[in-house]
């Protein structure tokens, strides 16, 4: 018998800057904000552990949208509010 309990975690506001929101494996959302496609200085953040890109410049869309990805796919965080 499996006894797990899964929590639903409530969706943390939405900036208005946001371009993207993917959903972690651990339930938290990562947020690619900035913008638009074709600057530089579009940003991801993860709402569960925090983490963000390290570098300041190339952050194209096309290009950060892969990272952020790649960050949902892996990060096991969960919300703490």
């Amino acid at each position: 018998m499996n006894t797990a309990t899964r929590t639903a975690f409530t969706e943390p506001d939405r900036p208005g800057d946001l371009l993207i929101r993917f959903i972690t494996v651990g339930g938290s959302y990562v947020d690619v904000t900035g913008p638009g496609e074709h600057f530089d200085t579009n940003r991801w953040n993860c709402h569960g552990c925090g983490a963000s890109p390290q570098l300041v410049q190339g952050d194209f869309l096309f290009s950060i949208r892969l990272d952020a990805n790649d960050h949902a796919t892996a990060c096991r965080a969960i919300p703490l509010t």
